[in-house]
């Protein structure tokens, strides 16, 4: 490459020094004036196509159709302006005047050819599609399709019952693409409906389809929005117009809005809303290119449903860079060059005075340039560079002028070609005969004699030497000499050519090996002729080794020539074997390959799949297609099993294959490597028999097979998202073309992924492609490769993309429900298991048994960060039915399995274990991180307690004994339930349990006030100041109201059935606590009144929550006026004021304070039933 770089810089120098070449000679160029265009008429019609011309005289005119030349005659005529004239079109079976016209304008300079014009015949095919019928509800949305082929584009109408359907309200819309839509149908919509399709040629009507429309019953329930005619992909020509259709349904009725993905703004000239909520771009041009969003929202609420469309608007060929007229000495070099652009990316292609250029090893086309070496006299023409697609063609020209020199010296003579070795050739000459002097410089030029279309090299030396050696062709090859002398003005005439054969080599690899197994005692070898390039000789011989894994010992077989397979026998059954070979020519052998591994299979009597057929073709130098076949036998087979691996590396994991698939492409592989490639088929009865093959991947750059540097990677690499799972990968084709196959790669990885088998690799030839089976809410990267004739672009630069979320598809996990009052139960749950999962909300739906069965949930919401509610209110002697579900921004997900939760009549458990309702085995004990205790956490939680309460009172004695005795202002009232112990009400530390800390509630510090009373209620917490100067410290404490206070307060009132409180107030003011642990779970509270919060419920937790639905779905809290229950008579309550004064009376004898501002410490059992048991204890 190096060498070939050099010669390139020496000839581009020597012409640069002395050639002149800066003026170009002026010339009559020829041009169209006028240019033939699209054509559309009737049968019978007459038509007339234009085309002018201007140049130097004479200018003769000419016309082709379809490539043939047009010869005239009475049905075709041609004016003396160059204009082609037909009286009366034909349109039949047999013959017919629609094709593609072009016209041919030449004089002396040379010829030129036009534009291509399409004449299309006016026509409406059949339907490809009828209106199907449709069957609504009064009020819903009926809609109507059909779709003919026609040219030009045919106008579609609506009849009902044979006659135009009238357009008057508003209700029924007509788009431009045909489709019909009535919106709040009524019943006299009811009818026959068909589509009218008409052009200037014709009228066709489509076949009836009835609208039934049923009678609504009573008012529609609350429905999310639902797009039952989204738009859809659409691909379309410049100057048209595009309807992207969005209808959509719901209760109450959707808002439709649109957006581009690419957050770009909406023509508002050319786009407008049609109906109730369209969208129609009129004179589309590439700005409109993109993907379109449209949208369904419900008013007054997040609830929405999305669908996208991608618009890919076609764009005619046009040049960007146009070929230059150029003057050129005879054996000098003209390079043309030229770029267009379109969409799809139009194919260039080379005329020379109107007919395509023939390319040879003088001239050639690199991309889109053209290249003419050696410049002769009959390379003096016009030349058009042709960019063509579906959508049209453009051509844009430019001249060659050859200089002819009058004193250019003779060719070199008596050229002498030698064989030095098997890549090097030994060639001489004698100068030329006249002009001698004048010689500056010599080229040689040298190519492969065999075959066609042979690349030409060309290597420049100075004038001091008449010998060169050529030392950088292929052994075995036969090769083309001949030598040009250059002088300031111009090159001599070409030397006579001679051709010289190089030695042979041995060859440059051996065989790729395929292995496979028909019984468990053998392997047949095969292998395919090495190609003449590789083989660099004729091949004399082939070599097989072979031995098994566990022995060294290698047994040889010596082949003749012409084998191409060997069957091993009387081999061991279930044993790894190692293999390679060895080509030979007349020079000798060369390098044996890497031994290859194969396993014979078990000897088995279970008949299983034989050994598939394997082929394996290089896609490029980075990919590898495998293609298989399997026998006809009757051993069903289930599937493939495929791996592969480069050599001397270890093996990558099987690759597992439907049993219809036959082919598959391995990418990501490097050039110029070996790989083994293994399959098998898989039936019921167990593993079939392997084949092994290996194969070598190319390289990507060759200088000899390309003399031109690596193609640029793809550019403008965009990412469209399609759905939760699925992009629109799109990219141009770069400023380099060629003439050759291209395709390219994709490669999408996960970012920040350490797994190589989620990197994937797509083969295309297309420069879009539908990347799917992607995770929702994940960033990928991506990047495209370019290949072309076996090389390889750089990849595109990464474009990071993250695809759509998706509703999630899983429910909560671990849902547990937890009674831990008599009317009071917690849930709990997990997010659902899903990767990059957001959920912005959870939904609970509880109900009683009885509510159940009527279809009555009561609906509760927590936004995403909360996994704990509480339900509240609830009766006892129900089995409660609960079930939640996870929503994001996209959607609601699936509910959990229904947790039932049995409340028992009148049961207490405060001191007993809290009852668990779970959707999974009560055996399993799990945590929710901060929400659920382990044993050991609530161990060491209850043990630290403990040790700071005898603390506490330690202290409270040392200060009590020192202290001045004082009359105590404190009093101390114990109220126990009736039946029980007295020290029942407060749970020791010691008398807990380990199965009762899955209950346990995170419990409230710092300042909460009660939203209902106003009052500062601290639970577990340090003492704080209220209004009255006086601080509370409070075990889960629900202070006891008697009736004189106010309803509200009372309905207000914290009420909380079977605590234990502890009460500790003083006189002076203390400092404020820090935030409770459930106000870091729960969130911080609201100081709102629940009263005058319509639509909320009471759950008696902090969790924040946003109620969207309607009111109706949601039961009524219970409007209690008093904390009590109802059967908490008046006795009850004389009997609780009797049992308060005579603790009160005790806590004076017993209980003495020093101070005169001593706290208050008492003990208080509140709640309906326990203050119910202590009345019923005084009585006793």
């Amino acid at each position: 490459m190096a060498k070939f770089k050099m010669r390139v810089s020496q000839r581009w120098l020597l012409f640069v020094l002395f050639i002149p070449l800066s003026s170009v000679v002026c010339f009559s160029e020829l041009s169209f004036i006028t240019e033939p265009s699209d054509f559309t008429a009737l049968p019978k019609d007459p038509a007339v196509l234009d085309c002018q011309a201007h140049g130097q005289p004479p200018v003769t005119i000419k016309w082709l159709k379809n490539g043939v030349r047009l010869a005239e005659s009475e049905h075709i005529q041609f004016l003396p302006n160059g204009s082609l004239y037909i009286p009366k079109i034909k349109h039949t079976k047999e013959d017919s005047d629609e094709g593609f016209y072009q016209c041919l304008s030449q004089n002396k300079y040379g010829a030129i050819l036009s534009q291509r014009s399409r004449l299309t015949i006016a026509s409406i095919s059949e339907f490809v599609f009828h209106p199907v019928p449709v069957v609504v509800t009064e009020g819903s949305v009926a809609r109507f399709s059909c779709a003919v082929i026609s040219s030009p584009p045919a106008t579609i109408t609506w009849e009902l019952n044979q006659s135009t359907l009238p357009l008057q309200t508003d209700r029924i819309t007509v788009l431009p693409n045909g489709v019909l839509q009535i919106h709040n149908v009524q019943l006299e919509d009811a009818g026959q409906y068909r589509c009218v399709a008409t052009n200037i040629g014709s009228r066709l009507k489509s076949r009836e389809a009835t609208l039934t429309v049923n009678q609504g019953a009573g008012p529609k329930p609350r429905q999310r929005p639902q797009i039952i005619a989204g738009p859809q992909n659409i691909t379309i020509s410049r100057h048209q117009t595009v309807v992207l259709e969005c209808v959509a349904t719901g209760n109450p009725w959707p808002i439709i809005s649109w957006s581009r993905a690419d957050s770009k703004p909406i023509d508002v000239y050319n786009a407008k809303v049609l109906g109730n909520g369209n969208l129609v771009i009129t004179d589309v041009s590439s700005k409109h290119s993109g993907v379109y969003f449209c949208r369904a929202t419900t008013p007054g609420t997040r609830n929405y449903t999305i669908a996208a469309a991608n618009i890919t608007v076609l764009e005619p060929p046009s040049i960007v860079e146009k070929p230059e007229s150029q003057t050129r000495p005879r054996a000098g070099t003209a390079r043309f060059m030229c770029q267009a652009e379109g969409v799809p990316p139009p194919r260039i292609s080379w005329l020379k005075n109107g007919e395509e250029v023939h390319l040879n090893g003088r001239i050639k086309m690199y991309n889109s340039k053209l290249v003419i070496t050696q410049i002769i006299p009959e390379d003096d023409a016009i030349y058009q560079c042709m960019a063509e697609s579906e959508q049209g063609s453009v051509l844009s020209l430019a001249r060659l002028i050859v200089v002819m020199s009058e004193d250019r010296p003779s060719a070199p003579r008596n050229i002498h070609a030698e064989t030095i070795s098997s890549s090097a050739i030994l060639l001489a000459w004698e100068r030329p005969l006249y002009n001698t002097d004048k010689v500056i410089a010599y080229s040689i030029h040298y190519m492969k004699a065999e075959g066609l279309n042979n690349e030409e090299y060309q290597v420049v030396i100075g004038n001091d030497t008449t010998s060169y050696i050529i030392d950088d062709l292929e052994p075995a090859r036969n090769y083309s000499f001949y030598i040009v002398a250059y002088m300031p003005m111009g090159a001599s005439r070409m030397s006579d050519q001679v051709s010289q054969h190089t030695l042979e080599d041995v060859p440059l690899r051996t065989p790729e090996l395929t292995l496979t197994s028909h019984s468990s005692t053998d392997i047949q070898v095969s292998w395919q002729l090495l190609p003449v390039k590789v083989s660099r000789g004729q091949v004399s011989a082939y070599r097989l080794s072979y031995r098994t894994a566990s022995d060294n010992t290698v047994t040889s077989v010596e082949l003749p020539q012409n084998s191409t397979k060997y069957l091993l026998e009387s081999l061991q059954p279930d044993t790894i074997y190692l293999l390679r070979m060895a080509a030979a020519t007349r020079v000798g052998w060369c390098e044996p390959s890497a031994w290859t591994s194969h396993r014979t299979p078990k000897a088995s009597s279970n008949k299983v799949p034989s050994a598939p057929v394997l082929q394996l073709e290089p896609l490029n130098c980075t990919s590898i297609v495998a293609r298989w076949q399997t026998s006809t036998e009757s051993v069903a087979v289930q599937g493939y099993r495929l791996c592969y691996h480069e050599e001397g590396q270890p093996e990558q994991p099987n690759i597992q294959l439907q049993a219809q698939t036959n082919t598959y492409t391995i990418s990501g592989l490097d050039p110029r490597r070996k790989y083994h490639v293994k399959i098998l088929a898989v039936s019921q009865a167990g593993d079939g028999y392997q084949t092994d093959q290996t194969v070598s991947t190319p390289g990507c750059v060759s200088a000899r097979d390309q003399p031109t540097a690596a193609p640029p990677p793809p550019d403008h690499v965009t990412v469209l998202a399609h759905n939760s799972s699925a992009v629109s990968l799109r990219w141009s084709r770069p400023a380099f073309t060629s003439g050759k196959a291209v395709s390219y790669t994709v490669r999408c990885t996960p970012v920040g992924t350490q797994n190589a088998s989620a990197i994937r690799y797509i083969q295309i030839t297309k420069q879009s492609v539908m990347v799917q089976n992607l995770d929702a809410n994940t960033r990928y990267e991506f990047v495209v490769r370019l290949h072309v004739d076996q090389m390889s672009s750089p990849w595109s630069s990464v474009v990071y993309h993250r695809t759509l979320p998706a509703a999630p598809s899983r429910p909560p996990a671990g849902v547990r429900v937890t009674l831990i009052e008599e009317d009071t139960a917690l849930v709990s749950w997990r997010e659902p298991t899903e990767p990059n999962m957001v959920v912005t909300h959870y939904t609970i739906l509880y109900a009683s048994q009885q509510a159940w069965m009527a279809g009555h949930w009561q609906i509760m919401q927590r936004e995403g960060s909360h996994t704990m509610a509480l339900l509240e209110k609830l009766e006892p002697g129900n089995v409660y039915l609960v079930k939640i579900s996870a929503s994001n921004l996209v959607g609601d997900g699936p509910f959990s399995n229904i947790v039932e939760l049995a409340l028992k009549r009148g049961s207490n458990h405060r001191s007993k274990n809290p009852r668990h309702s779970d959707s999974f085995p009560d055996t399993a004990v799990f945590s929710d991180g901060l929400y659920n205790l382990d044993q050991r956490s609530m161990t060491g939680i209850i043990v630290g307690v403990s040790i700071a309460l005898a603390c506490i009172v330690m202290c409270a004695l040392i200060l009590l004994s020192k202290g001045r005795p004082r009359k105590s202002s404190s009093h101390k009232v114990i109220a126990v339930g009736a039946g029980e112990d007295p020290r029942a009400g407060v749970s020791l530390p010691s008398e807990r349990h380990t199965d009762n800390v899955e209950a346990l509630i995170p419990m409230i510090s710092g300042h909460f006030l009660d939203p209902r009373v106003g009052s500062n209620m601290v639970i577990n917490a340090g003492p704080i100041s209220n209004k009255n100067q006086s601080n509370r410290w409070l075990l889960f404490q629900r202070e006891i109201r008697n009736q004189a206070e106010s309803d509200a307060e009372s309905r207000a009132s914290l009420y909380e059935a079977g605590k234990t409180v502890l009460r500790y107030e003083e006189h002076l003011v203390s400092r404020p606590l820090s935030p409770s642990s459930r106000e870091i779970i729960y969130g911080p509270f609201h100081t709102e009144s629940s009263h005058t919060s319509e639509g909320s419920q009471e759950t008696g937790d902090s969790g924040h929550y946003s109620n969207e639905e309607s009111n109706e779905e949601m039961s009524n809290p219970s409007t209690s006026q008093s904390s009590r229950p109802e059967s908490f008579g008046p006795n009850d309550e004389d009997a609780v004021a009797e049992l308060t004064q005579s603790f009160q009376v005790e806590n004076e004898k017993t209980l003495h304070h020093s101070a005169p501002d001593a706290s208050q410490l008492c003990c208080t059992l509140e709640g309906s039933h326990a203050a119910l048991h202590a009345s019923q204890a005084a009585e006793s």
